[in-house]
């Protein structure tokens, strides 16, 4: 049986319109603004959902995985030690669909493709890992580590799957929270199996307090898979649950799962990403096509954020303006 180290998290929030909160906030960083030039500091990319199936399994197979990643794309990853994306559907040889109306399987050898373009982790915490059942999600786990990343979100229990996961030590701890917020279909939800991470707000507020005081210099980042799909705004619920972990001590929150980019706000200094949207896609509408990605640098004493805008043409995502 094949052994590997389990890992952790990602899931929340992203783009367009900024929004406020007085208030000083509970960590010791600075309030967050564009990235400085000169300061050192570890430098982070968050991407959306990333599908290798489906129409995008059609690129794949006629142009092949490499075409995936435009000269932007790769130019910008170039800029970031650590890159994470939403991976949207699992990559096993398994053949075991759910009974669903969107059942999505990739191709393994698709993986290192994503290492070579600069990809260094991959959220296991969304709605699709689990397409191919229990054994496909653990397959792609493996599968994940053989391409050299890092998995997140994933766990052969509750507990294990809701573990914060350390990014970067240097110049300062950073840590990963992610969960799954949105229902799953016709799968039940077994603590005690092999799953994906899906802690509640409440939880995860929790979850951010203890890590804050067992480590205050700790740069702490959620990701969450939220919202309502194919929306501009998230909604009132997701406003206040990003609040609270703000609150709780959260330094970023990033989330997906809309595919489509939604608001960007600042609550207390502290970035929220509503949805960044989908990155490696298939869907073809304008609404669907507008994405982020999310850039986060930390340094000894602050976290900076850039909302970077992407447009995606013909399952190829591409560094643009609006």
């Amino acid at each position: 049986m094949r052994k590997g180290i389990v890992v952790m998290v990602m899931a929340a929030a992203l783009l367009g319109a900024a929004g406020g909160g007085g208030g000083v906030h509970c960590s010791p960083t600075a309030p967050s603004t564009p990235s400085p030039r000169g300061r050192a500091g570890v430098g982070l990319l968050f991407t959306g959902d990333v599908l290798l199936s489906r129409g995008v399994g059609r690129v794949i197979r006629y142009a092949g995985a490499d075409r995936l990643f435009s000269p932007s794309v790769d130019s910008l990853f170039a800029t970031a030690q650590i890159v994470v994306a939403n991976l949207e559907c699992p990559a096993t040889l398994a053949d075991a669909p759910l009974n669903k109306r969107f059942v999505f399987r990739a191709d393994p050898k698709v993986l290192p493709a994503l290492r070579r373009h600069g990809i260094t982790h991959l959220n296991l915490a969304n709605n699709h890992s689990i397409d191919q059942g229990r054994d496909g999600l653990t397959d792609t786990y493996y599968n994940i580590l053989e391409a050299g990343m890092t998995p997140i979100g994933y766990g052969t229990g509750d507990a294990e799957a809701c573990r914060p996961l350390p990014l970067a030590a240097e110049p300062r701890p950073v840590y990963v929270l992610t969960s799954l917020r949105v229902m799953s279909e016709n799968y039940v939800y077994m603590p005690s199996r092999p799953c994906v991470c899906e802690a509640s707000a409440d939880r995860l507020c929790d979850s951010v307090r203890a890590l804050r005081r067992r480590e205050p210099r700790a740069c702490v980042i959620v990701c969450l898979h939220w919202g309502v799909e194919h929306t501009p705004h998230p909604t009132t619920e997701q406003r206040h649950e990003a609040h609270a972990l703000i609150d709780a001590g959260a330094d970023a929150i990033i989330g997906h799962h809309p595919h489509t980019a939604q608001d960007v706000e600042v609550y207390r200094g502290r970035p929220i990403f509503y949805s960044l949207g989908n990155f490696i896609f298939d869907l073809d509408r304008p609404l669907n096509n507008r994405a982020l990605v999310a850039r986060i640098t930390v340094t000894a004493d602050s976290l900076h954020h850039e909302a970077i805008p992407i447009r995606i043409k013909r399952c190829v995502p591409e560094v643009t303006e609006f």
